[in-house]
């Protein structure tokens, strides 16, 4: 069995530097902290939330309330992951009526998380706003769903994916490009 080609689009130093930047431009877009709540979606998407979470309560001197979103019982292929999928935990900060929800993922790719993560939303409350915030942007939509803040775009050709490792769950930081190696995987599942 071969081993994949891989190619780093960011290194740990060019991942914290993005998420610096991405943090500002929550804060633009939000217009300040107030209402403002980060949501990640589980896995790699609860990591980034956090930190984003810590640079903007840095800044800002203010506790960001933030949560996770386990999207799996809402996708609309939950065939395809199997007879028993993983349920990791969702739990938010209360009721997101009226307040301006950002969702965090690693990877937007067909956009069917980002949905299944709206729907889960609509049974936490009517945000005022939601916006979407992704480490990478790799094209490839299957729906209309296009993200507010974007650390890196990435051309990704056919037999790519794209792989997001944090140092909370991988031992590092850094996102790369597979060639080859397989099915879709970490950071690059629809």
């Amino acid at each position: 069995m071969s081993r994949a080609a891989r190619t780093t689009i960011l290194d740990a130093r060019a991942m914290s530097r993005a998420l610096q930047r991405m943090a500002v431009e929550i804060l633009e877009l939000a217009h300040g902290t107030d209402g403002l709540v980060l949501i990640g979606i589980q896995r790699r998407g609860v990591e980034l939330a956090a930190r984003l979470a810590k640079l903007i309560e840095k800044d800002e001197g203010v506790t960001v309330p933030r949560g996770a979103l386990d999207i799996t019982l809402y996708r609309d292929d939950l065939e395809t992951v199997g007879p028993k999928p993983v349920i990791g935990p969702t739990h938010l900060p209360g009721d997101l009526t009226g307040r301006h929800a950002v969702i965090v993922d690693d990877v937007l790719y067909t956009g069917r998380t980002v949905r299944a993560a709206l729907d889960e939303l609509a049974d936490f409350g009517r945000p005022r706003h939601i916006s979407l915030c992704v480490l990478v942007d790799r094209g490839g939509r299957e729906l209309p769903i296009q993200p507010d803040i974007v650390g890196k775009q990435v051309k990704v050709g056919p037999g790519e994916r794209v792989e997001v490792l944090v140092e909370e769950l991988d031992g590092q930081d850094a996102v790369t490009l597979v060639q080859g190696g397989g099915a879709v995987g970490v950071g690059g599942s629809p």
